[in-house]
């Protein structure tokens, strides 16, 4: 007697006309996912190629465009037989800056910038001013006197000289990225300076009398050089200090004026 009993089985729909439709169906469906997949990929390749520069293009820009119409090092401002003489406020060509090595430093203090010629506290009953440069758009800027937050003000370097007097009156400014330029944000007021020409006018309103000064000069200086603290008497000068190249701490911008006579 037979124990097994062998039935052929019902075909499977592997070679089905059913599955047949279904892998016409999915594999389509694969490949158009696989493709969406891609162009995510490749959108988001070049969006992060844009951005990154639109952010570095600024810096490469300043380095191989603006750099080199400045000066390479700025000497003494004193020139053989002038009439000036230099302030001992400047002690030291150079010092170590902290930050300039990698150290997290708050560079919106700038009693920080020049730690071996610290800023003097000026008693004095003018404790600010304002400053305006119309080709940038910075209209009555407020100006601190020995001040010592760039996030709310213009800071004057204190002990340097002052508006309108035999002297050169340090002022110092917050940069960021020139996309991000607002000439009445504190934070980003000198973002632009770069772009000022010799000839180009400085207004400062002090003490209720305002003075006009010419750029003369533009100048890029090392992060720890002490000159551009120097004083010379034989007129009144302004000097406006910013980071460059743009959004970056490396070095120094000078823009150099002279007070214009009337």
């Amino acid at each position: 007697m037979t124990a097994y009993r062998y039935v052929k089985a019902v075909p499977t729909h592997q070679n089905s006309p059913k599955k047949i439709d279904s892998d016409i169906q999915t594999e389509p469906q694969e490949y158009i996912n696989r493709k969406h997949r891609s162009l995510w990929s490749f959108v988001f390749i070049i969006s992060g190629v844009a951005i990154l520069s639109w952010v570095l293009w600024p810096i490469v820009s300043f380095v191989l465009l603006s750099a080199p119409q400045f000066s390479g090092t700025l000497v003494s401002p004193i020139q053989d037989g002038s009439s000036g003489v230099l302030s001992p406020l400047v002690s030291a060509a150079t010092s170590e800056v902290p930050g300039v090595t990698g150290e997290v430093t708050d560079y919106t203090n700038p009693n920080i910038w020049f730690p071996a010629a610290p800023q003097k506290k000026i008693v004095s009953s003018v404790t600010a001013y304002t400053l305006s440069i119309p080709k940038l758009g910075i209209k009555d800027a407020y100006v601190i006197i020995s001040g010592d937050d760039l996030n709310r003000s213009l800071i004057h370097y204190g002990g340097t000289g002052l508006p309108g007097q035999y002297g050169t009156a340090v002022i110092f400014g917050h940069s960021v990225l020139p996309q991000f330029y607002n000439p009445a944000n504190y934070k980003s007021i000198f973002s632009t300076l770069p772009t000022l020409k010799t000839g180009d006018e400085i207004f400062i309103r002090y003490d209720g009398v305002e003075y006009r000064y010419i750029v003369y000069e533009m100048i890029v200086t090392e992060a720890n050089d002490l000159t551009p603290l120097a004083q010379r008497f034989d007129d009144s000068y302004v000097t406006l200090i910013t980071c460059v190249p743009p959004g970056t701490y490396w070095k120094r911008l000078n823009v150099r004026a002279r007070l214009e006579k009337i």
